[in-house]
């Protein structure tokens, strides 16, 4: 049980301490970007915001219901320590070490100053459809394997098969990136040059799917009732799906990147 208790701390300070916020605002410095401060803030509170504040509204339920899995006090204070003397500072350190190191733009063309109009296009070429479809290829990548994940997590059952998990992580990232890749070019194609967000979130959306799968495991292949249980359930779902989104859109965004600099580098523009 004390392991559990630390599964927040853990998740927070692990992921923090991976990320302090350097790659973000190289990218935004590259970008010219002046909106470095509203990034740096972004990066120090949304993600321990939302796993805290999960985190902390199922342990109130927790406590009011005598349940067993409710998180010792001292580990709230200590979570809440982790927020405020280890990722604000690593925040920080990111921040100036990323807009040090970020250098000039490099662009493999010339930009634009002035966005130009975007043409009309038809519905299913729109962003935010290619953000809902988007997804449907990765998840379908690892939807067998979903079932087997959640039975180990909820079901209480050994999982033992992390090589066949490390082949099913692999098929996913390579999928996630050739469906972004894919949706980005039929998105320049319709001359829609916002395929920065679209990559990410196309990525993203199979965290979605993963979600609504979740739904669907609860009612019929678990047992579980009541209030505490429902929350328990599908707040620490809510946090494995968003955690997957991002690793998803982060992989989406990346191999996107590479995909359009390289395309761009072989195009002559006068």
């Amino acid at each position: 049980m004390q392991g559990r208790s630390c599964i927040a701390a853990g998740f927070v300070a692990r992921s923090r301490a991976v990320s302090v916020s350097l790659v973000p605002n190289i990218r935004v410095a590259r970008s010219n970007g002046k909106q470095w401060i509203k990034q740096m803030l972004t990066s120090a509170f949304l993600l321990p915001a939302l796993v805290c504040g999960t985190a902390f509204v199922i342990n109130f339920i927790a406590i009011y219901y005598h349940a067993s899995r409710a998180i010792p006090f001292g580990t709230m204070v200590a979570v809440t320590c982790i927020c405020l003397f280890i990722i604000l500072p690593l925040t920080l350190v990111g921040t100036v070490l990323g807009r040090n190191l970020a250098g000039q733009p490099n662009y493999p063309c010339r930009i634009n100053a002035v966005p130009r109009p975007i043409p009309e296009k038809k519905w299913f070429m729109e962003p935010s459809v290619i953000v809902v479809l988007g997804g449907i290829l990765p998840f379908g990548s690892i939807f067998i394997e979903m079932y087997f994940i959640f039975t180990s997590f909820w079901a209480y059952k050994i999982y033992y098969v992390y090589g066949f998990m490390l082949l099913v992580f692999l098929i996913l990232t390579i999928v996630t990136i050739c469906v972004t890749i894919v949706c980005t070019y039929f998105l320049l194609n319709a001359e829609d040059y916002r395929w920065q967000w679209t990559s990410f979130l196309a990525g993203a959306s199979t965290a979605g799917y993963v979600y609504l799968y979740s739904f669907y495991y609860y009612f019929f292949k678990t047992k579980m009732y009541g209030l505490f249980q429902t929350v328990f359930y599908f707040g620490y779902m809510a946090l494995f799906s968003f955690a997957l989104g991002v690793l998803c859109g982060t992989f989406g965004f990346i191999g996107t990147s590479a995909f359009v600099r390289k395309i761009y580098s072989t195009v002559k523009i006068d």
